[in-house]
């Protein structure tokens, strides 16, 4: 099939092109190459499916009508995959019209493009933040997510109900996936596995937040994107079994879903840490610092959903997960 797929440059995108290319469909791949790291990674992320002959390559910006509308009608995509938003929890407290312009505008973008030009089902990003302020572990997709801490967390949510607009409005079946804390080869210079590795090779100091109190179930990229790929596979349906007294926020009389894609295990802070100096046989000199604002103490997925929807669950052990990125970093970064 051809998928359009946004942000395949990014640090998922890469991944995830290289599933569907690999199996034979036909990419059509969108991205604004911008700065908010450094763009010669993402062009080495493109150099390696650029080349493949069911590849095709558009530098745009979903936030960007015009392009998007372009895009549309000249490709025709019969399923779209959107991985461009802007990414960051402790960015959009200092950038906000960032998201508000790719997250949002771009989104509606995406959703009106899927609208007018028969797409069979639209995928999208949405993460681990929506659950903001919730403390019941561990984070269920039929949970309520009303209290976002961040407006990064928030466009996430408005993501989602923006797609169940269209889903019921127009019957384009929808489907949101809450990614938790992603890491592996072609990670980005923003999140911690790079921010720790670095600092440890280098001899700098790391800033471990909350004096390292804090959990997260990361997930390894390899796994985020065959995920991505299967729920891409399995066309929303609407839940026959809804009930519009007590609604599901997972799902509707649309065809709408919403999944979690999460290794299911949280590891502490201090763990993954202790991880990283094992795989690069050197300790990390830390700075305990208090919580950031935009931050959660824990993230934890309940992924029973999708393992009953799509036969799906994350496999990879966090020790071999991080020994494969220390060994990707190194190589990279020539280190």
């Amino acid at each position: 099939m051809k998928v359009l797929l946004t942000g395949c440059a990014g640090f998922i995108g890469m991944h995830v092109a290289q599933i569907l290319l690999a199996r034979g469909d036909t990419v059509v791949g969108i991205d604004n190459l911008n700065d908010y790291y450094d763009p010669r990674l993402k062009l080495a992320r493109l150099e390696r499916i650029k080349h493949h002959p069911n590849f095709k390559f558009v530098q745009g910006d979903i936030a960007d009508r015009m392009t998007v509308e372009d895009l549309f009608a000249a490709e025709r995509p019969q399923r779209v995959i959107n991985l461009a938003g802007q990414p960051g929890v402790r960015y959009s407290l200092t950038n906000p019209y960032s998201y508000i312009q790719t997250n949002l505008v771009g989104f509606g973008n995406l959703l009106e493009g899927c609208r007018h030009n028969g797409v069979e089902h639209f995928v999208y990003a949405s993460s681990s933040s929506v659950y903001g302020a919730n403390t019941h572990m561990p984070f269920s997709v039929h949970d309520n997510v009303d209290h976002p801490v961040s407006l990064y967390a928030a466009s996430k949510k408005a993501n989602e109900l923006m797609a169940h607009t269209y889903s019921h409005l127009y019957g384009l079946p929808t489907t949101g996936l809450r990614y938790f804390t992603v890491y592996g080869p072609w990670g980005r210079p923003d999140m911690s596995p790079w921010l720790f590795t670095s600092a440890i090779l280098e001899g700098r100091t790391i800033d471990v937040f909350n004096n390292g109190q804090m959990r997260r179930d990361f997930t390894f990229v390899e796994d985020i994107a065959e995920g991505t790929v299967r729920v891409m596979d399995r066309i929303a349906q609407p839940n026959p079994a809804f009930n519009t007294d007590t609604p599901d926020p997972a799902s509707s009389y649309a065809p709408y879903k919403v999944y979690n894609i999460g290794n299911h295990q949280p590891v502490e802070l201090m763990t993954f840490i202790k991880t990283i100096e094992d795989a690069l046989g050197q300790e990390a000199k830390k700075n305990f610092l208090p919580m950031q604002p935009g931050d959660v103490v824990a993230t934890y997925a309940d992924i029973d959903a999708l393992k009953r929807d799509v036969g799906f669950e994350p496999k990879t052990d966090l020790a071999d997960g991080i020994k494969r990125w220390a060994a990707w970093y190194r190589d990279y970064t020539k280190m």
